[in-house]
């Protein structure tokens, strides 16, 4: 009896779903060869899989970016792909499907791509928000705050006081923060624009309205003097000071030698020889320039401006705190501590008017935005402070004001308090001192042509571990400091609670203090580290303006970024690259912590939980971010170190960085995010250092035109020759002398609003300086601001204008 076979179940054609012409009963394989030349491999380029896919007859979703970006709030849908219909199936059309130009007869797919091996998948570890990797995200505020604050209405003095309003705030509703972002976005300048400067750093600390700066940052740490501190002399101070290499007949070390360095206009400079802690000011050479530079001795690694309360009576006078090594071929190592007592200085330099200069207004024809300098000021060494535990690795002052008024206690004079100057040092330690006041502790038979010299024997706290050294730090507030260790812990302190204990001019210095957190975050040295400060929320999303932040960003020669919760006890992996991570700093107008990426890329990271995690690249230095070579010199085989820095100010979104080929630069964070549009990506050279190293000196060179920030990504494709070769021009050979990297920038953030602009920098030479530096509308000459001007942007006024005026052509963005 012949077998009977079960009959066969109908299957579902799937050669329809994809827009295969189905060729019948004809016997063939089981799998549809979708493009003869196709490879079958998952590594097929992706041109190949664009043509393979044209000739499907699938219609790429080709929106333009002007399409993308409308709606930087709004998540995009998921893309689905598009077949035609089966009249067009199997025909190849060259032409680009266009929106808007007639009907075209479409189906959409019901079901999910194809798996095919000759596909284009998009492997990634990872989920963002909007699936377009051309889509560039605006910062997005991390939390919102009623009221007013203060705007300038006209272009401030340096060193007098500034004219302020009321005016509604970034965060004060959604319109407000979409202008000024725009607005911001115009700036083709190396500074900020003095119109829209406004202070968005916030503190648990402050006190009633938060219109006035005063309330928004009070004064802290009232209770604690300087004391202990004992007057040296020129000859017992020199012990404390850089010393040069070369040592004397007798043993000693020299004192360093002059810096010999070229400095004015390119093709006609001047060689100046400037001797440790002397200065000059650049407008002797260039007319109009703000710029100040003055000789350290040796490499600086900590550098910070101290922040002044709007009430303290000093003159409009601006300290900077700098922390030079013991020598220029001091090479300290990642976890090795000296001995104390190991000498060294802090130095204090003072900024303010200069009376005796002559200036002249250049602003023309009326153009009261034109560039002009009233007062270039003057620089000057008030202050040497001698420690005993080592150069200073970082310095940092009291992110909010701590000065203190003279006392008299039981018949013990104490002098006025500067601030608190904190820093991590070789020694292992983490420590802060009380520094008094320069102008209150000045002898009457001082010379002021030259500094005063003191010695502080012990610091207000000091915090030492035994498993590891200190190594970098920052500070939340007045209160909460984190400590990112040698061996790749963060160590938070409340040192608050500490300080606020002190009430007798002779205390003595806190040494017990223990972390509120210890967390285990990295597997090697922490190098830099950023609060995010922004406060907690409650239960219904309403933020805690009453506690300390508790987001902590942290990068380490790991080669890892993390954001660390210091409540869940461990850090999350943000990036990871291929280099060391030396420097990371928090932007307020960002909203998140900027740092580096793959090849010495810096990019801005958002911490909003909207956008967490994604990013997008500033600018590209051309020097390394952190390389530790050997060199061979006349004394033998030594080490250097190459740095690059990084930092953010609380009061307007330019961005400074420093690099190792000797480069100080400054770009916009919040410039326009669409490609294609009438605002470059500039990225602005504010001064370059070169060495000779035949004849031992130095050049400073200055005034370069703005250099549009290549993109890296498009300079590697092959078929774009000619942004290839000139991205590779750019990038030059990568070897430059350990003398010129500049080690160290930063803003002025804690001096109000018209000292937003001052820039300082530290150079590995010795040779530092100071920059006021200012923004530059795209259309200078018609002084054509967005919306019309700032009252329109902050919509003050009653008659809004709801153009951008500047530039139609670029609508909303």
């Amino acid at each position: 009896m012949a077998r009977t076979l079960r009959a066969r179940k109908f299957q579902p054609n799937y050669t329809s779903i994809i827009g295969v012409e189905d060729n019948g009963n004809e016997a063939g394989p089981s799998t549809v060869a979708l493009d003869d030349d196709s490879s079958g491999s998952d590594f097929t380029p992706e041109t190949e899989t664009k043509k393979s896919r044209k000739s499907l007859g699938v219609v790429e979703d080709e929106r333009d970016d002007e399409d993308e970006l409308v709606g930087d709030d709004e998540e995009e849908p998921l893309e689905t792909p598009q077949i035609l219909s089966s009249k067009q199936i199997g025909v190849k059309s060259k032409s680009r499907v266009r929106k808007g130009k007639g009907p075209v007869s479409v189906a959409k797919s019901t079901v999910s791509k194809p798996t095919t091996l000759s596909g284009s998948f998009r492997r990634q570890m990872y989920t963002l928000p909007t699936p377009s990797v051309h889509h560039r995200h605006r910062a997005v505020p991390l939390y919102s705050v009623l009221g007013r604050v203060e705007r300038l209405t006209s272009r401030p003095g340096l060193f007098s006081t500034p004219d302020i309003v009321l005016t509604n705030n970034f965060t004060m509703n959604a319109t407000i923060i979409d202008r000024l972002n725009k607005a911001w976005g115009y700036n083709v300048g190396a500074g900020p624009f003095w119109e829209l400067v406004e202070d968005r750093g916030w503190f648990k600390e402050a006190r009633g309205l938060m219109e006035s700066e005063s309330n928004r940052r009070p004064k802290v740490h009232e209770n604690v003097n300087s004391n202990g501190w004992t007057f040296l002399s020129i000859e017992e101070a020199s012990t404390y000071l850089p010393t040069d290499d070369i040592t004397t007949e007798e043993g000693n070390f020299r004192p360093p030698p002059p810096i010999r360095c070229s400095f004015g206009p390119f093709g006609s400079q001047t060689t100046r020889a400037t001797e440790m802690l002397t200065t000059f000011k650049m407008a002797d050479l260039i007319p109009d320039s703000s710029a100040h530079v003055f000789n350290a001795g040796a490499p600086a690694w900590g550098i910070d401006w101290c922040p002044l309360h709007p009430n303290t009576q000093n003159g409009y006078t601006h300290y900077l705190a700098v922390g030079p090594l013991s020598s220029p071929s001091h090479s300290p190592e990642i976890g090795v501590r000296v001995q104390r007592p190991s000498r060294a200085c802090i130095q204090i330099w003072s900024f303010g008017s200069d009376a005796d200069y002559a200036f002249t207004d250049t602003r023309r024809n009326g153009n009261a935005n034109a560039a002009f300098q009233h007062d270039p000021g003057k620089m000057r060494c008030d202050l040497v402070l001698c420690i005993g535990c080592g150069p200073a690795y970082e310095l940092r002052w009291c992110p909010l004001p701590s000065p203190s008024a003279q006392t008299s206690l039981g018949g013990r004079y104490t002098p006025k308090k500067l601030g608190l100057l904190s820093g991590t040092f070789e020694d292992g330690s983490f420590a802060i001192f009380a520094i008094p006041d320069p102008k209150d502790i000045s002898p009457p038979e001082h010379n002021r042509s030259g500094p005063i010299y003191i010695k502080l024997p012990n610091p207000v706290l000091r915090i030492e571990l035994e498993e590891a050294c200190c190594w970098s730090i920052d500070w939340a507030n007045s209160e909460v400091v984190a400590i990112g260790m040698t061996n790749g812990s963060i160590g938070v302190y409340d040192v608050g609670s500490a300080l606020k204990q002190i009430n007798d001019t002779s205390y003595l210095p806190i040494t017990d203090l223990l972390p509120t957190h210890y967390l285990n975050v990295h597997q090697a040295a922490i190098r830099a580290l950023a609060w995010v400060r922004a406060p907690t929320s409650d239960s219904s999303g309403e933020p805690r303006f009453d506690e300390d932040p508790i987001v902590l960003g942290s990068g380490g020669t790991d080669g890892v970024v993390c954001l660390t919760n210091i409540r869940s006890g461990h850090g999350s992996v943000m990036n990871r690259t291929r280099d060391v991570i030396n420097s990371m700093s928090y932007s307020s107008y960002g909203g998140g912590p900027v740092t580096v990426d793959h090849d010495d890329a810096v990019k801005a990271y958002s911490a909003s939980p909207k956008m967490l995690g994604r990013g997008h690249m500033l600018v590209e230095p051309q020097g390394p971010v952190w390389v530790r070579t050997n060199f061979s010199d006349e004394l033998g085989l030594t080490e250097s170190w190459f740095v690059q820095s990084i930092s953010a100010s609380d009061f307007h979104p330019q961005l400074a960085v420093g690099a190792a080929d000797g480069t100080c630069t400054t770009t916009n964070l919040l410039r326009s995010t669409r490609r294609g549009g009438s605002v470059p990506f500039f990225a602005h050279k504010i001064y370059q250092l070169d060495y000779n190293r035949t004849s031992k000196e130095f050049r400073m060179l200055e005034q370069f035109f703005p250099q549009e920030t290549q993109d890296r990504g498009a300079a590697n494709n092959p078929n774009n020759v000619k942004l290839r070769n000139a991205a590779n021009d750019e990038r030059g050979t990568g070897v430059w002398p350990r003398e010129v990297g500049v080690q160290r920038v930063v803003w002025n953030s804690g001096s109000g609003l018209a000292a937003a602009g001052m820039l300082a920098s530290a150079t590995g030479s010795g040779l530092c300086r100071v920059d006021v530096l200012s923004g530059r509308w795209l259309k200078e000459k018609s002084v054509k601001m967005p919306y019309g001007g700032v009252e329109n942007i902050r919509l003050e006024g009653d008659n809004v204008v709801d153009d951008m005026d500047i530039d139609s052509d670029e609508g909303s963005i």
